[in-house]
């Protein structure tokens, strides 16, 4: 079973590629999609979709899980959040594979058994459970 995981955004999209069962999972690749300052909005959208395909086609994952949109102070960067979350959502729909998509707090819990974890925390967690060398960037 592979899976690629997407934390949406408009400037940075987090994504991590794990495979194998959860007790033995190996890490495939992570990094971060980082669209253009420069770019007027759209075209960041549109360069993220192409990302997107490009990920599916370099893995060939079985499921995709993607974290859902949390609270925002700032409605315009929230709006923006969104957006980039319906191309990533009309993207991965086109492949015709499983999404399944997690609140902060079930990623939070499910990796360090408590919701509320901070960055930190979860960054030590990924590290242990994928055996990485050193703590990835977020």
């Amino acid at each position: 079973m592979k899976v690629l995981g997407l934390d949406p955004g408009y400037g940075t999209l987090g994504y991590g590629v794990i495979e194998g069962p959860i007790d033995k999972c190996k890490l495939l690749a992570y990094g971060a999609i980082i669209t253009p300052k420069t770019e007027r909005f759209p075209e960041r959208l549109r360069f993220i979709g192409q990302k997107i395909i490009e990920l599916y086609r370099d893995f060939g994952p079985d499921e995709i899980a993607l974290e859902e949109l949390f609270f925002q102070k700032n409605a315009k960067t929230a709006i923006m959040v969104a957006e980039a979350r319906g191309v990533i959502l009309y993207e991965c729909e086109s492949f015709g594979i499983p999404l399944f998509e997690y609140t902060p707090l079930q990623i939070k819990q499910s990796l360090t058994g408590y919701g509320r974890a901070d960055k930190k925390q979860i960054q030590e967690m990924v590290k242990l459970l994928l055996k990485m060398d050193k703590i990835p960037k977020p």
